[in-house]
């Protein structure tokens, strides 16, 4: 009777380990389908796949990304065509045996190859995956060398780049700038105009609108041209001479010595002058104002190229009011703009200078008013003409140095303001002094032991004397 009972008890505890080992199996076989492995390949790699059961049914969800051989029922030969992923999914039988994800990544080993061969000086740059994508971190010299590496990524990944990369070394440029200009204009004028006033006539002459008659008033008008007037009372009759005679020089002389500093490839602009208000009608018969500036302008973009080598792109502008052409609009007097600008591309070294010469205008205008037939009368023509004459030669030279620049410590610099004392009442009003003769705020600081606190300035790599009365500490 024990035997009987203890034999059900065996075959109960084997069917139930049998019934755990089969769900055990099915759990296994559902972790592994809904768990897919993971092949990963390089575009143009290959590799064989292992079954453990003879494969009946293939499905490869892209053909692009991938492509398949069937070697034997339990060998697979998978090739990586395009950077991507896919699922490779297999049968035995009416079973799904084994599902994997194919991910094919880029190529680095070759980018990598090229970077080293076509820069070898840059050796921290860092090639990496992720997915379909290029990753690239570390630090290159130059923006030069960037570019270069970005472009090689690209043609390994189109569009499928991430970039992680700094440009290390100096990236900051300091453009001195010299803008001079010499303006030379020399001006003629010579006119007469008469008139002869008597009881019942009354004779006027207008050549060039030196004068004017007034018909509502019956009266003969000077202009602004005339500086010299002269009559003659002759038995009732008044004769009256009028002569614009003008002889004048002009000289005007520009310079500007602007200095910008800005970081390799963005822009900095710089204006030395002003804004003249311009009407703009509106609607409703409104008027508004916009401001035109003007002046001695400076716009460049700069670039850090390898070896210390600076690309630049200069655009410096001088402008300035010319009354001599103006525009009446809606009862405003508005001056016209004289303008000069330049615009090139170059590529210097540090400390090297460019000149932009060459702008020169040189301008005449001679007119001649004069009565037929009378103003050709030698020598006694000349009361019947007006004659004017104009000349106005430019010439405009731009002269940039660039420099690669870099932050000092502002402790040890000086400033133009630094030995400036101001006068007491002794030394101003008796003395005639515009500066004391007291110590110095350096020699004062010194003396107090007190220094600057911690800053920088932007100071040239070459160290270069800024010309204006100032040095830069080598």
């Amino acid at each position: 009777m024990m035997n009987t009972r203890s034999r059900q008890g065996t075959v109960i505890l084997l069917t139930v380990c049998l019934i755990l080992l089969f769900a055990s199996v099915a759990e296994a076989k559902i972790l592994k389908a809904s768990r897919p492995d993971v092949i990963r390949m390089i575009v143009g790699e290959s590799t064989i796949i292992n079954t453990e059961a003879d494969v009946s049914r293939i499905s490869l969800a892209s053909d692009t990304v991938a492509a398949i051989v069937v070697i034997s029922p339990r060998q697979i030969y998978l090739t990586g065509n395009a950077i991507g992923s896919t699922t490779l999914t297999l049968w035995s039988g009416k079973e799904v045996t084994d599902i994997y994800d194919v991910i094919v990544d880029p190529d680095t080993s070759r980018l990598k190859r090229m970077i080293h061969e076509l820069m070898p000086d840059e050796k921290n740059i860092k090639v990496l995956t992720s997915g379909d994508t290029i990753t690239l971190s570390g630090y290159v010299s130059n923006t030069a060398n960037l570019s270069s590496v970005l472009a090689l990524a690209e043609a390994a990944a189109p569009e499928k780049v991430v970039n992680l990369l700094t440009v290390d070394g100096i990236q900051q440029v300091m453009l001195e700038v010299r803008v001079a200009e010499m303006s030379r204009s020399v001006t003629k004028r010579l006119g007469v105009n008469f008139a002869a006033i008597g009881s019942n006539f009354a004779i006027y002459s207008i050549i060039n609108n030196l004068t004017q008659y007034n018909a509502s008033d019956n009266i003969y008008e000077l202009t602004d041209n005339i500086n010299l007037t002269g009559s003659f009372n002759m038995g009732g009759t008044s004769v009256l001479g009028m002569i614009d005679a003008l002889k004048a020089h002009g000289l005007v002389r520009v310079l500007a010595e602007p200095n910008l500093t800005c970081v390799s490839g963005e822009s900095a602009e710089f204006l030395v002058g002003g804004e003249i208000p311009l009407p703009m009608p509106g609607s409703l018969g409104t008027v508004g104002i916009v401001f035109k500036p003007f002046g001695v302008g400076l716009k460049f973009t700069a670039t850090v190229m390898g070896s210390g080598r600076i690309n630049l792109q200069v655009n410096p502008e001088v402008s300035e009011l010319d009354y001599s052409k103006v525009l009446s609009v809606g009862g405003y007097e508005i001056p016209s703009l004289t303008t000069r600008r330049a615009n090139t591309v170059i590529e210097l070294g540090d400390g090297q200078s460019f000149v932009v010469a060459g702008l020169i205008s040189d301008s005449l205008k001679e007119n001649v008013s004069k009565f037929p037939v009378l103003g050709d009368v030698p020598i006694l023509g000349s009361l019947f003409s007006s004659k004017d004459f104009a000349s106005k030669k430019t010439e405009l030279v731009v002269l940039v140095t660039a420099h690669l620049a870099k932050p000092v410590d502002m402790q040890n610099q000086t400033l133009p303001t630094d030995d400036f004392q101001e006068p007491d009442d002794m030394e101003f009003y008796l003395m005639g002094l515009m500066e004391g003769k007291g110590k110095t705020s350096s020699q004062a600081s010194a003396a107090t032991g007190s220094t600057a606190g911690p800053s920088t300035v932007v100071r040239p790599e070459s160290g270069f004397d800024g010309e204006l009365g100032h040095s830069w500490p080598k």
